[in-house]
């Protein structure tokens, strides 16, 4: 009896160690992207939402970030707004990040403007609505191209948004050839910044730029955040990154900080 509890004594420790291995290397839940269509004017155009998993989310209603992309995701595939920026970041992240980020998709050479916007913020309300977003929650932002188009948004809808989250955007076309992105509501304004400021001083901003950036220089945010102060801004906050390029989005997205303050903000 002795010998026989002795032989089965290994098997046992052997079962129990296999046991706590499944306990602890059991996947935990993720969030999704789910791919999603919206009609504006007629026009179907493909978007994204990231959908947090039932374990990251709090009681209540789902806070929602807008994502707008860079020049680079342009498209009709539904898909590629994904890959640069928050995208990533959402995919690393998606066993706890507790939001709801709607991501549209600009067309090929089109900027975020006009009928682009319009897409974005239909997208946006279906998300809401579909997923359970809570309307006084309602974040955007954009990197590049889409830092330009989150201050069109803003600016075209200054009540509806907590907080913005511009990542090397500008006010002015930033080289020549470029000449048709810009933000538009501002652009006959005599002095665009102080103008863009004055109407968004009350809601919270947080700019980042590169210092290095060569490709959206970083001059026209610094006018931007001298403009917020010099309004008496609610809460308007610019990072630089001394070594940065063009690629700010990466840092500001893996920054806890930005992600803290932005989910603090209430409409």
């Amino acid at each position: 009896m002795l010998r026989r509890l002795a032989r089965s004594l290994p098997l046992l420790a052997l079962l129990m160690l296999l046991g706590a291995c499944n306990r602890t290397s059991a996947p935990k839940e993720a969030g999704t992207f789910q791919s999603r269509v919206v009609t504006v004017n007629g026009q179907s155009s493909q978007y994204q939402v990231f959908v947090p998993a039932a374990s990251a989310r709090k009681e209540g209603l789902l806070p929602v970030v807008l994502f707008l992309h860079g020049s680079g995701e342009r498209g009709r595939d539904g898909s590629r707004q994904t890959e640069a920026g928050l995208g990533p970041y959402l995919r690393a992240h998606a066993s706890e990040f507790p939001a709801l980020v709607v991501m549209p998709q600009v067309p090929d050479d089109e900027e975020w403007a006009g009928h682009n916007n319009a897409v974005a913020l239909a997208a946006l309300d279906a998300a809401i609505k579909e997923f359970g977003g809570d309307p006084d929650r309602q974040y955007l932002t954009g990197m590049s191209m889409g830092g330009y188009g989150s201050w069109n948004i803003a600016l075209a809808e200054p009540q509806r948004f907590a907080a913005l989250v511009p990542v090397c955007g500008a006010v002015r076309a930033p080289r020549p050839e470029r000449q048709t992105l810009f933000v538009e509501a501002v652009a006959n304004e005599a002095d665009p910044y102080a103008a863009l400021a004055q109407r968004l001083k009350q809601v919270p901003v947080w700019m980042f730029h590169g210092a290095k950036d060569d490709v959206v220089l970083p001059d026209d945010d610094r006018r931007l955040h001298a403009a917020f102060q010099a309004a008496g801004a609610r809460d308007a906050r610019y990072t630089e990154y001394p070594d940065g390029n063009h690629n700010a989005w990466d840092a500001t997205y893996a920054d806890p900080a930005m992600w803290t303050w932005l989910l603090a903000q209430h409409r």
